[in-house]
């Protein structure tokens, strides 16, 4: 969607607003299926920057894949989990939050410092000498799919095995439980 930049900006306002208030919702809510229920506006937000950022392809598969599967199982898994056998008490601060608190700082300052510190011009020359070879593409799905079968042939298929991993060690997690 190819928008004058006025416009752009008004449209971006709520759209952001709308994510950093979904976002402080489902952090802050003290109900758990509320706070899951809200992830699902979140993820609009972001595929409607996606939208406002010509990406349709990556949009439409926000929505279906995020919002449509993501959520909705985060909602059952939620919904589904037995609260009985957790404790009601939970301490406010243990070792293991101070030691994420130093690391999130510490990623924090580090990406700062490398944002400040990048020479964000160099990066604008470079991309317009790489649209040039990518004229010939006519859309963002063919750009995708070029992408995915040459310059990131073996990231994604490493993704893919990791994927892979993680749900056959979740289905034996599953499994064990059934039988203890």
């Amino acid at each position: 969607m190819d928008l004058p930049g006025p416009i752009r900006d008004i449209l971006l306002v709520p759209l952001e607003l709308g994510l950093i208030l979904g976002g402080l919702e489902v952090v802050l809510l003290t109900n758990i299926i509320y706070s899951a229920l809200s992830l699902g506006p979140v993820l609009v937000c972001i595929s409607l920057l996606y939208i406002l950022l010509n990406a349709d392809f990556v949009a439409a598969a926000q929505i279906l894949i995020y919002v449509g599967a993501v959520n909705v199982l985060i909602v059952f898994a939620v919904m589904l989990m037995n609260n009985q056998k957790y404790p009601n008490f939970v301490p406010l601060w243990t070792v293991g939050d101070g030691i994420t608190l130093v690391v999130c700082t510490s990623l924090f300052c580090s990406l700062i410092t490398i944002i400040l510190n990048t020479s964000w011009s160099e990066i604008s020359m470079t991309t317009k000498s790489n649209q040039i070879l990518e004229q010939d593409l006519t859309n963002n799905v063919q750009r995708i799919g070029a992408h995915l079968s040459t310059d990131f042939f073996l990231p994604f298929e490493l993704l893919s095995i990791i994927l892979l991993v993680a749900l056959v060690g979740a289905i034996t997690i599953a499994r064990r439980e059934e039988i203890v």
